[in-house]
This record gives structure tokens, C-alpha cells and sequence, in this order.
């Protein structure tokens, strides 16, 4: 393990928990598996299925963002994380195996952290194809509030443009 990456991560993150070391050792899969490096712009793409603290681990390890486009979330409630190499199209699907929730933190953390990254990870074939590199949009102003809207977050109502806060959804309650 490398501790002085681990501090890096544990700065950013605010705390040293079981969650963060979670994202660091899947990072460990994913770097051994797919021979990755920090990823700049969007070289390394990650599918996160949860929005937990090991989240923070990847994003300092790999790079991977909101705002570069690279790090998407898939909101599934799993400690599942996909990895994706654009240059060669390969990919890996981390899934964290869990562990006795009675157990003590600490005593998660520290398993965690020491435990072969096999014991931790079921390793399987990514359930998503690599999502297109990231796009930027044009802006456009809404007609309620104001403010400007990436145009494919706009809704048109009455030939009018609506940012998703102020257009007001019609349904009858039917189709759906």
C-alpha cells in the first residue's frame, strides 16, 4: 500500500474510514488489471454505482471527476466501481464482496487495507459499454429564472425556454 497516497486521500476526504479504503484498494484492482495511471483528461473513465466515501479515493487516485466527465454515477447503492481504459476499450467491473457489519470500524478499516485484494473483490465484465467522452453545450436562458442552462437540460414549453427547476411537468397520469 502506498501510505503516502493514502494520506493524500484521507486529506481530501476529511476522515480515514472503511469506505474510503474501499475505493482505494478497487483503485489497486483497477490500476493492476488495467495498467492505469492518473488520468488528466478523461484517459480513465469510472461508473461508480454508489455515492459513498471510496468515491473520493478514485477521484484523487485516477482522476476521474464530475467536471471532467469522466467519473459518472450510476446510483445503485453498491460498492461496485467500472473501470474503463479508452485507448485500448478494455474494462473491469469492481464489486467490493462486504464483510460482517457488526464488526468494528476499525477492525473493517484494518481488513480493508491489509486484506489481498481477492478476498475483497468479485472482478467481473463491465454491465455498461465506455459512455462517449464528454460533451459541452451551448447555453441557453431560461424564460423563468433567468439563468443559463446547458441547452440539453432545456424543456420547451409554448415556444419558450425552461431550465428543469422552472418547467412544470404535465401529465394525466397515464403511460407511465
Amino acid at each position: 500500500m502506498d501510505s503516502a497516497l493514502w494520506q493524500k486521500c484521507i486529506e481530501f476526504h476529511g476522515h480515514s474510514c472503511p469506505g474510503l479504503a474501499i475505493g482505494f484498494r478497487a483503485c489497486e484492482v483497477a490500476i493492476e488489471k488495467l495498467d492505469l495511471t492518473f488520468s488528466k483528461d478523461e484517459e480513465v473513465v469510472c461508473i461508480t454505482e454508489t455515492d459513498a466515501c471510496g468515491v473520493d479515493a478514485i477521484q484523487i487516485i485516477l482522476g476521474c471527476t464530475v467536471g471532467k466527465g469522466n467519473l459518472i454515477f450510476k446510483d445503485r447503492g453498491k460498492h461496485a466501481f467500472t473501470f474503463f481504459r479508452r485507448d485500448t476499450n478494455e474494462g473491469i467491473r469492481v464489486v467490493f464482496k462486504g464483510f460482517d457489519n457488526d464488526m468494528p470500524r476499525e477492525e473493517r478499516l484494518k481488513i480493508v487495507l491489509s486484506a489481498p485484494l481477492s478476498q475483497l473483490f468479485e472482478l467481473k465484465q463491465p454491465q455498461d459499454t465506455i459512455p462517449p467522452s464528454a460533451r459541452i453545450f451551448k447555453s441557453i436562458e431560461c424564460t423563468g429564472c433567468g439563468e443559463k442552462t446547458a441547452e440539453n437540460k432545456i424543456r420547451v414549453l409554448d415556444g419558450k425556454f425552461y431550465c428543469l427547476d422552472c418547467f412544470e411537468e404535465y401529465s394525466r397520469g397515464w403511460g407511465r
